[in-house]
């Protein structure tokens, strides 16, 4: 049994929670959210709590168990607290501006960079150097910092760039003259 998977996930007051047709759907204060789910496992939805169970022992079926369970719980910290990531841009001259559901980034190319936000997706911007991500779905708030920190990733000589809050950036030495 997976021990991730064998445990039963907490309904808060306030969510609804529907299973129909292989689809998961919860619906929240902050939004709401649906996922297909596989047919190797089987959920079990009670008052006030999820099981997730697997229909058999083959491989498909205990690879996904966890995974389920995981991602249903996701979901249901996601309409209730909602995600969101850090990221902070480091260099003289970059810097970042939201402008309704447009990032535009200043990364030291010869142009400006201007990123939709994706739907669900929000931007808060503090002193032109903090970008903080956020959204009710933990994939698409992960995939959006990951597209943006990709723009100008840090480099580890100077440490310039666009990295996680919590990220250490290991510096090289530069080059040293001939002696």
């Amino acid at each position: 049994m997976s021990r991730i998977g064998k445990r039963p996930i907490e309904v808060p007051k306030g969510v609804k929670i529907a299973f129909n047709d292989s689809v998961f759907k919860v619906e929240g204060p902050k939004g709401s959210l649906s996922r297909k789910v596989m047919d190797c496992v089987a959920i079990e939805i009670s008052d006030s709590s999820v099981q997730v169970t697997r229909n058999s022992n083959d491989i498909q079926s205990r690879s996904a168990h966890g995974l389920t369970r995981t991602l249903i719980n996701n979901m249901i910290v996601g309409v209730t607290k909602g995600f969101e990531t850090a990221l902070e841009i480091n260099g003289v001259g970059y810097r970042a501006e939201a402008k309704g559901d447009v990032l535009n980034l200043s990364l030291g190319y010869s142009h400006p960079i201007n990123f939709p936000l994706p739907k669900g997706i929000s931007v808060e911007v503090d002193k032109m150097t903090k970008i903080l991500v956020k959204g009710i779905d933990k994939e698409l708030v992960g995939q959006t910092a990951a597209k943006i920190r990709s723009f100008r990733g840090p480099e580890p000589y100077k440490g310039k760039g666009i990295k996680y809050a919590t990220e250490t950036i290991l510096r090289k030495a530069g080059k040293t003259g001939k002696k």
